[in-house]
């Protein structure tokens, strides 16, 4: 199994232990009989002893342009509950109750991350909304209307033209909507602003808040909130631990909150 980096969250995956069935049982026996000193230590050995089975699953998610520290956390909440509610009385193997337990966590992950968050019942009302839509566009030889799609799934409209909404993908403020060859008007210029001095008056105070940052403080939120990148990235860029950057950034916006 290859990846680009050997190292994921800090966890350099080259030396990550494996432990055998036999040593699994003896630490899951360990967690429920043992004291409490015993049950926690041997959580941890059996997290970390299974950790190359989150990266066997996360294989099966790759190529869909999700960053794998992420995708590798997410897999390692997934195995964290399949440790916590696996009975060892059953007769099973671990990862035969981890790996289903890693995968789904992976697919709700998948499922909730994109750019605006939309609950799963919406997502199943837009698509019978628009499964329906197909259908009648069909059948009635033109594009149906929404009363029409409402009744084709037995909703009310607003349900309809909500659940469509929000699937929309999000559009951009420097998204061009016109150009004659010389202007160009972009989504952003579209947009009234109704800010008022109060507005104008807190981002005078919240630019000066970012003056009295460091040079790094300033870096690691430039990082992190304008290009995107993950703790452990940044960590990598500047060359700090992801626990230094976690600490950093913790204090630059404790900061800016003092000042606000």
């Amino acid at each position: 199994m290859q990846y680009h980096k050997v190292e994921l969250c800090g966890v350099d995956t080259a030396r990550l232990p494996v432990l055998n069935e036999e040593q699994k049982r003896g630490l899951l026996l360990k967690m429920r009989d043992g004291t409490a000193t015993e049950r926690k230590a041997a959580r941890e050995e059996m997290i970390n002893g299974n950790l190359r089975l989150v990266l066997s699953v996360i294989q099966r998610f790759t190529g869909r342009g999700e960053n794998l520290d992420d995708l590798f956390q997410v897999g390692v909440i997934g195995l964290i509950k399949a440790i916590d509610h696996f009975d060892v009385g059953l007769d099973v193997r671990f990862s035969t109750y981890g790996v289903p337990m890693i995968m789904g966590e992976l697919r709700r992950h998948l499922r909730d991350s994109g750019s605006v968050r939309v609950s799963r019942s919406m997502r199943d009302t837009a698509y019978h909304a628009m499964k329906a839509k197909e259908e009648l566009t069909v059948k009635l030889n033109r594009e149906p209307t929404v009363e029409e799609i409402a009744a084709a799934i037995d909703t009310d409209k607003e349900s309809v033209v909500l659940a469509l909404e929000a699937i929309v993908e999000p559009v951009s403020l420097y998204e061009p909507v016109f150009s004659d060859g010389t202007d160009t008007v972009y989504v952003m210029d579209q947009v009234g602003d109704k800010s008022d001095d109060r507005d104008w008056l807190e981002e005078i105070a919240f630019k000066e808040a970012l003056k009295k940052l460091s040079d790094r403080e300033k870096r690691i939120l430039s990082l992190r909130y304008f290009r995107g990148k993950t703790q452990t990235e940044v960590a990598e860029e500047i060359g700090i631990s992801q626990a230094q950057v976690s600490r950093i950034e913790k204090g630059a916006i404790d900061s800016i909150k003092r000042e606000l």
